[in-house]
């Protein structure tokens, strides 16, 4: 297959923008020739594949093709070129987003390496810690999970439990983390930590780099409505991690798991707007196709989501641009405008299909008579999956109340809750 590796050319992005004057241009048909060229062979069956409820498809394809991505320079794009990235400017990582959703190219599966835990070790760590972990996730040969929620640490961080003491030279954990995104298929967990005995709240937390494949860890896969398994409850039984795998100092767990929300709810959400984008688009379609756009409440609701999209966009660019009050209240706002907008499009999907949507083809049981029908295994479509999947967007990375009371409490001054 033919690459454009504009690395490989010795081309520096930055530069790049800076001295062609179609260089948005040019650099969008670099990325769209590489997909079409790419998206080819043993990849062409991955398209639209791992969506919202589809994690578990082709997941081995889908390594394969980022690593694909990453012998060819198209991984972790913004991070700058000491570290094995692009230095990209914001313009181009938010056009190789929407190339990337346009080609209807599969979901990445390094999205906690690449957006989250490596900008964070960029901003936080030692350069130890950059060297040993950075190229990894560049060349995807290692996977990260995020453990942070706990069962009774969900939206309010703070309440964290697990622990962490210091011994001979090792961090040893106990405690649960649950809701652990992609923990069955990684090697590596970054973990928050309450390490000094007695704390509580935001105090005496610690943020810690900890292997999943050792004897003091148990992940347990949870099912979730869409009968996926994305998430896992995560045990640690006096696991260990080395002293040195942790970011920042002890006790700057909170200002550096806060550091990392931030890039969760900053650029990476360009490439889940788009995605958006394209389902709104392929709802629309439908909509036109059966007949459902003929009624004028679900176009009506078709045009609020085109708004809502809009908004989310250039909320999103007002943020990425420092154009902001509070960056923490420009956070929950973000995570308030797409989790609910993308609740709601689940909803409307479900009108759109109209009755079919309360039903499913079966799955059959190979060698019985005729391949009868298992009523125990129902094969979900895509927009089935997309609302049940939608039910928890509400909930994860932050309820929409807690998003709400960091937008009274610390934009807007107003006194703080009763607990």
């Amino acid at each position: 297959m033919t690459s454009i590796n504009l690395a490989d050319r010795g081309v520096d992005l930055g530069e790049w923008a800076k001295s062609t004057p179609k260089a948005a241009d040019e650099f969008a048909a670099a990325v769209r020739s590489w997909l079409e060229e790419n998206l080819t062979g043993e990849f062409a069956g991955l398209k639209g594949r791992g969506g919202p409820g589809s994690e578990h498809e082709f997941f081995a394809e889908r390594l394969e093709w980022d690593r694909h991505l990453a012998r060819a320079g198209w991984t972790c794009i913004g991070w700058p070129t000491e570290y094995g990235g692009r230095g990209a400017t914001l313009e181009q990582r938010i056009i190789f987003h929407r190339e990337y959703a346009r080609a209807n190219a599969p979901a990445r599966v390094n999205h906690l390496g690449e957006e989250l835990l490596g900008p964070t070790l960029i901003a936080y760590g030692t350069e130890e810690q950059k060297k040993r972990f950075l190229p990894g996730i560049v060349d995807v040969s290692e996977l990260w999970s995020q453990g942070y929620s706990e069962p009774g640490a969900g939206s309010d961080l703070a309440g964290v439990s697990t622990s962490a003491r210091l011994e001979n030279g090792k961090w040893i954990i106990n405690g649960q983390k649950i809701w652990t995104s992609l923990a069955h298929v990684a090697q590596w967990v970054f973990v928050l930590a309450r390490t000094e005995k007695g704390s509580s709240r935001h105090a005496g937390l610690s943020f810690l780099l900890v292997p999943l494949d050792q004897p003091g860890i148990t992940v347990r896969p949870i099912q979730q409505l869409t009968g996926t398994s994305e998430f896992n409850e995560v045990f640690f039984d006096d696991a260990e991690t080395d002293a040195d795998l942790i970011v920042g100092e002890p006790g700057d767990g909170w200002k550096v798991a806060m550091g990392l929300l931030q890039f969760e709810r900053g650029v990476s959400t360009l490439g889940q707007q788009v995605g958006f984008a394209r389902e709104l688009e392929n709802l629309t379609d439908l909509a036109r196709s059966n007949g459902a756009v003929d009624d004028p409440e679900i176009a009506s609701r078709l045009v609020r989501a085109d708004i809502g999209l809009k908004v989310m966009r250039a909320h999103a660019q007002r943020t990425l641009d420092g154009d902001v009050t509070s960056q923490a209240g420009a956070a929950s706002v973000s995570k308030l405008l797409w989790a609910n907008w993308h609740r709601d499009l689940g909803e409307l999907a479900m009108d759109v299909v109209g009755a079919p949507a309360l039903i499913g083809p079966p799955t059959t049981v190979e060698g019985e008579p005729n391949d009868i029908a298992d009523p125990e295994h129902v094969e979900l479509d895509e927009w089935q999956r997309l609302y049940l999947f939608t039910r928890a967007d509400t909930i994860y990375g932050g309820s929409n109340e807690v998003q709400r009371n960091i937008i009274a409490e610390r934009v807007l001054g107003l006194p703080r809750e009763a607990r």
